[in-house]
Order: structure tokens, then sequence, then C-alpha cells
């Protein structure tokens, strides 16, 4: 295969059927995956594209199937670090598709959530990504119909619409359960909030390992947070103030585990010597507080790779599949048995 090919500039799919000593319709059905041809003239197409560096214009592409090539993104908080975590899986889920993202926040309000949606399907995007969120599985499969979505935190699975969720009650009863190991009777539970299901998920997998070792349940061990590190903090004081008595304490996530550590140090108390504490969510600054934080790990890198790539699937008119890893306890310094 004689190469002529002269580059004063870009690459263009000329230059790759010349080299292939293919036609350039071959070259661009073989690109986009319709082309019916020999195993060895797709392998010189391929050769012939690595050869001169030819990048094929992806945005061009789609827009002759009707593609935006971008995709929306909902999240409830661009602050936290939570969903940091998870979009750069996304971010790594889009490598080498062509596709950008447009990302928006919902605040954990079903009606923003709602009118930001609205908003991408009027920018033309190919597909969602709904990362948690309070509307409704109803609401999601009803715009489903016009842009496929792929949802974190909900379980649903029709051609246009796959929900990913964990199962938080088991996060939590593993959380727990290690501190019942650890000889803890009195934990005290810095919850999510009310109206949250997956907080209502981690208080029942709080209440499932306490009954099953034959602690009783005390109401005044369970404080209500936001799963902000000021509401650690200020639930940590309200356990104080009311005079209760615990050896370990439960927060809901990280951030709030954050939050009550700082309490936990201003009152001059040690952990884990003094209190043990367990986070839930294994941040990537949970490895570096003082001490190292135990915490139930949620795979967020892995949900958000795994949610894009079925969002790929999907609008490529693929199958949707998909599986995150469980979730697991990753112990560390800041809990002990109890003395």
């Amino acid at each position: 295969m004689a190469d002529n090919t002269r580059h004063s500039g870009p690459s263009t799919l000329m230059d790759v059927a010349r080299l292939a000593g293919v036609s350039p319709s071959t070259v661009s059905r073989i690109l986009n995956g319709t082309a019916r041809v020999s195993d060895d003239k797709r392998d010189a197409v391929l050769a012939a594209i690595e050869k001169v560096k030819f990048a094929p214009n992806q945005m061009a592409q789609g827009l002759k199937k009707g593609r935006s090539m971008t995709i929306g993104i909902v999240v409830q908080d661009i602050s936290s670090p939570f969903f940091d975590e998870t979009l750069r899986g996304v971010d790594d889920g889009l490598k080498n598709t062509g596709y950008a993202s447009v990302i928006v926040s919902g605040h954990w309000d079903a009606e923003e959530e709602a009118d930001r949606i609205r908003l991408l399907l009027a920018r033309k995007v190919d597909g969602i990504i709904l990362l948690s969120g309070r509307m409704s599985d109803q609401t999601v499969l009803n715009f489903s119909t016009q842009r496929p979505i792929v949802s974190t935190g909900r379980a649903l699975h029709t051609a246009s619409a796959l929900g990913f969720k964990l199962d938080n009650e088991a996060g939590a009863y593993l959380a727990v359960h290690h501190l019942i190991e650890l000889g803890h009777r009195r934990i005290a539970f810095i919850t999510g909030p009310a109206n949250n299901i997956d907080a209502g998920e981690r208080l029942a997998g709080y209440t499932r390992a306490l009954k099953e070792a034959g602690i009783a349940l005390d109401d005044k061990l369970i404080v209500e947070g936001n799963y902000h590190e000021s509401s650690g903090m200020l639930a940590m004081n309200q356990l104080f103030d009311t005079h209760q008595q615990f050896t370990a304490v439960f927060a809901a996530n990280d951030l709030t585990a954050y939050g009550a550590r700082l309490a936990l140090y201003r009152k001059g108390i040690r952990v884990p010597d003094d209190i043990s504490l367990v986070g839930f969510d294994d941040l990537p600054g949970s490895s570096y507080t003082t001490p190292p934080l135990t915490t139930v790990r949620q795979p967020l890198y892995d949900i958000g790779r795994i949610a894009t790539q079925a969002l790929m699937r999907i609008i490529n008119g693929e199958p949707a599949r998909g599986e995150v890893p469980p979730l697991e306890l990753v112990v560390r310094e800041t809990t002990r048995r109890v003395r």
C-alpha cells in the first residue's frame, strides 16, 4: 500500500481513502458502522486512520444523523463533592464519544428539576443524565418519551429510561453492624432530611441493625440533619445539650460526619478513643480527615461512568443495561472497640 498523502494541515477523509485504496464513501460507511466490507478492507482503513491521525468531525456526523452531540446532566448541588466525583465518572464515560455535556442544577426541588429538563430538551440534547432528585418516577418516565434518560437513585427499566439504585438500607446496616461488633450499644444517628428517600432507607438500615442485635431503639439518639457539614455540628451539639449518653455516632453522609467531628473536637472529645464515628459515601476527602474516616463507600465514580455508557447505548439504539458495584464498608481510624 503506497503512501502518497501529503499533510499541510489536518488529515481528511480523502487522505484516509487514498492511503487505504478505497473510496471516500467506503471510509465514511466504515466510520458510521454501516459498511459491509471484508476484514482486510476494514483493517486497511483503520490502519490508514491511525497513520494519518485522522479525527472525523463528530459534530458533522451527528448533524447528519439529526443529533446535537450533547447530553444534559441534572445535578442537585454543583458545589457538593458528592456530585463532583460522579461527574468525573460521567466525563470519563464521554471520552472518545464526540459528545459534550451541559450541566444544570435542580437544587433538590422537583419543580426546578422539571424546569431544567425542559430547558435541556429545548436545547435539543440527545439524552439526559439525572443525578438523584425529587421528581417522581412517573415524571421522569414522561420526559423520557421525548429524550432517553438515565437516572441514579431510582429503579427504572424501559426502552428509553434506565435507573441505577443503590441499596442505602444495606449500606447503613453495614455501618451500624460494624459499631455493634465493636461493642457499642448507645449509637447516635444523624439522619438526612426527613423527605429524602435515601435518608429514609439509611434510617431503616440503622433500625434493622439495632433490632437484630437486640438493642432497643432510642428516639432521643436520632437527630435530623440535612447532609451538610453544619447540620452535623448542630446535631452533635443538640445531643450534648440534651445530655444523651452514647459511645458512637453514625452520620448519614460524610459531610455530616465532618461537621460532627468538628463539634467533638471543640468539646475536647477524642475520636475514636472517646467516641467512634462512621460516615456514608467515602468522599475523596474522607481519607484525609483527622483521623481518616471510617465510612460506607458508594461507587460514585463508577455510577457516573456506567450511567453515561448506558445512555450512549440507548442513544445508539442498543439495549440499555449496566450494573454498579455494591456498597462496602471502609474501616479506617475513627472507630474502635468500646472500652
